[in-house]
C-alpha cells in the first residue's frame, strides 16, 4: 500500500456547501479483498471526520448494512461476490432509488470508463470514481467522501482520460457514417447472414439489403474485390469498433 503520494488532481464537481457537519459521516465500507479492506477499515478508523459503522465481504451484506445503517456514505469495490461483476454499481444505482442522499465512492482496480459511465448516467451528485491506487493518500480518499457526503461528485482523473480517448475514437470511427438502418444490415452480416437471410429478419426486400451493402462497402472504404471478401472486412470493422463503443 506504500507509494509516492501526489496532490489532489481529481475532477471536483463539488457544489458550494455552506455549513459543516457537527457530526462525522458515517460511512459502510465493503471490499471482498482482506488486506485493502482491513486497509481502508484502519485508515478511516483513524480519521475524526469519518465513523466506520459497518464493514462487508460482499454486495449482500452491503444491501444489508445499508439498510440497516443507513449511512451518509458508502465506499466500495465495483467487483464482489455474489456476481463478481459490478455489485457495486448496481448498488449505486439501487440506492439512487431508495436513498439518494446516501453517497457512493466507487473503487476500482483499473480505469474502466463502462462502469464510470453506469455510476453516473443518472446524475454526477454524490458520486465518486476512484482507482484504487487512490487510497493510499489519506487525504485524497477522505476528500473524496467529504465531497460526496456534500453533494457533491468526483473522478479519477485517469478515468476522465480515457473517456475523452474513448469518445474521440468514436467520433472517428467509421461507423459513425452509417445510417441507423445500415448499421443494422452490418450486423447481421457480422452475424454471417445472406443478403436473403437479411432481407427476412429485417423484413426489406432483397433489392433493399443489396443497396444497404453497397452503400455500406462505400462508406466502410472497402475497395472492388470479391463480394465474400468485403463482408468479412465490414464485418471485422463492425467487430472491432463495436467492442469499443460497448467498453465505453
Amino acid at each position: 500500500m506504500s507509494g509516492p503520494s501526489e496532490t489532489r488532481t481529481n475532477l471536483d464537481l463539488s457544489p458550494d456547501v455552506g455549513h459543516r457537519r457537527t457530526r462525522p459521516i458515517r460511512v459502510v465500507i465493503a471490499e471482498d479483498s482482506y488486506l485493502i479492506r482491513e486497509f481502508l477499515a484502519e485508515t478511516l478508523s483513524q480519521a475524526p471526520e469519518v465513523e466506520v459503522v459497518a464493514v462487508c465481504t460482499n454486495g449482500k451484506e452491503l444491501q444489508q448494512a445499508t439498510d440497516m445503517w443507513q449511512p451518509d456514505v458508502v465506499l466500495t469495490d465495483i467487483r464482489m461476490p455474489p456476481s463478481g461483476a459490478d455489485e457495486g454499481i448496481r448498488v449505486a444505482a439501487s440506492l439512487r432509488e431508495t436513498s439518494p442522499e446516501t453517497g457512493v465512492v466507487v473503487l476500482s482496480q483499473y480505469a474502466e470508463p463502462s462502469y464510470a459511465l453506469a455510476l453516473l448516467e443518472k446524475g454526477t451528485g454524490r458520486r465518486a470514481y476512484l482507482l484504487k491506487e487512490r487510497i493510499r493518500n489519506r487525504e485524497e480518499l477522505i476528500g473524496a467522501i467529504e465531497t460526496v457526503a456534500e453533494g457533491g461528485s468526483v473522478i479519477d482523473p485517469q478515468i476522465v482520460d480515457v473517456l475523452i480517448e474513448a469518445r474521440s475514437r468514436a467520433a472517428h470511427s467509421r461507423l459513425s457514417e452509417l445510417t441507423p438502418r445500415e448499421r443494422e444490415v452490418l450486423a447481421e452480416i457480422a452475424s454471417g447472414k445472406s443478403n436473403g437471410a437479411i432481407a427476412e429478419s429485417l423484413v426489406l426486400t432483397k433489392r433493399a439489403v443489396e443497396k444497404h451493402v453497397n452503400s455500406i462497402f462505400s462508406k466502410l472504404n472497402l475497395p472492388e474485390m470479391q463480394d465474400a471478401s468485403r463482408r468479412v472486412k465490414a464485418a471485422l470493422i463492425f467487430l472491432s469498433e463495436e467492442e469499443t463503443e460497448i467498453r465505453v
